[in-house]
């Protein structure tokens, strides 16, 4: 207890803390304490708005004008309004565009997150030695650029030297002809056609992708205790309903934040396409993504057309992820 003879001695009442306008308590620089957490985040905001949010407000707005050559040397913009748009809902390359990404954000996602909680469940099973192993080969593929892969697999389906056409024309030839329907697939031009285009991209984008499913969903069981495992074996269950009973309901948020992630990455492809459709060439074989390239900088540019493409792509994956997330949040609540 303080000496009150050394509290009258100088003058004064025992000091007490500064408190803020209602009695909150204050730092030593003035600041309330809860606002410090709002202020430390302000110098991460800026550089968000600065690099995401700014040019994602130039995108709008030039999606509502003309704007090409002429607009890059210092000519103002000429304001359009909606016409980007209206030529763009009567494009049939435009529906052309959107099938070809839809289809194949659905297919991809659905085999990424199949064959990589596979992988994941069969990476838990293993040793510590071996999983280890297994998961930076597997990650070897996620972290090659994207230019790379695309360059390997156009040269695997290359129709005079690739080694697909070889191993195919290595079968025998009544085991070729009962799977394939024929024997000889010298020349076989796998990225002329557009859903050979697609099937290739599909099996690239999957072996780039699945890795990263694989050891998310592998690091979210090893937070699993493994008493509700042995638990449901010691009652008889078998492997199948202990996924779907224990695995996935615990796993849930991972397998949500996975699904999100996916569609918006397989939505946006581009760098595999534009090579193994060897550029802009085939336009059958356009995604969005491609379209609004082409249309932003293929002579004579366009770039407010490909301004609105970009604002449709990315309304369109705005509105699948707050469906989705939504979902997810109600399904919680309701628990």
């Amino acid at each position: 207890m303080a000496d009150t003879s050394t509290i009258a001695r100088d003058g004064g009442s025992p000091s007490v803390p500064a408190r803020g306008h209602r009695g909150a308590p204050r730092r030593s620089s003035g600041l309330p304490v809860r606002v410090v957490p709002y202020a430390l985040l302000v110098p991460g905001l800026i550089v968000i708005a600065g690099l995401l949010l700014y040019p994602l407000f130039q995108m709008v707005v030039m999606s509502f004008q003309n704007v090409g050559l002429r607009q890059i040397r210092g000519v103002p913009a000429e304001s359009v309004g909606l016409e980007n748009y209206q030529k763009l809902i009567e494009s049939e390359l435009f529906w052309t565009s959107l099938r070809n990404t839809v289809v194949f954000a659905v297919v991809t996602v659905a085999l990424t997150l199949t064959l990589g909680t596979l992988v994941g469940l069969l990476l838990h099973k293993l040793g510590k030695k071996m999983s280890t192993f297994l998961i930076v080969g597997i990650m070897a593929a996620w972290a090659t650029p994207q230019i790379a892969t695309a360059i390997i697999w156009r040269w695997l389906f290359d129709a005079e030297s690739g080694v697909i056409n070889w191993a195919l024309n290595a079968l025998p030839d009544w085991l070729s002809s009962l799977l394939f329907g024929r024997s000889d697939w010298t020349g076989e031009p796998w990225l002329n056609d557009a859903f050979t285009i697609y099937l290739v991209l599909i099996i690239a984008v999957v072996w780039a992708s699945f890795p990263f499913i694989a050891v998310s969903v592998l690091a979210g069981l090893k937070s699993i205790s493994k008493e509700l495992y042995e638990a449901a074996r010691v009652d008889g269950a078998a492997p199948w309903r202990i996924f779907w009973k224990i695995t996935f309901p615990l796993l849930k948020p991972v397998f949500a934040v996975l699904t999100v992630l996916s569609v918006i990455w397989d939505f946006k492809v581009f760098t595999q396409l534009f090579v193994l459709a060897g550029g802009t060439s085939n336009r059958e074989a356009f995604n969005l993504s491609l379209f609004a390239f082409t249309q932003a900088f293929s002579a004579p540019p366009k770039m407010g057309m490909g301004a609105a493409i970009a604002v449709v792509l990315t309304l369109i994956l705005l509105f699948i992820t707050f469906f989705y997330v939504r979902q997810i949040v109600k399904t919680e609540d309701v628990r």
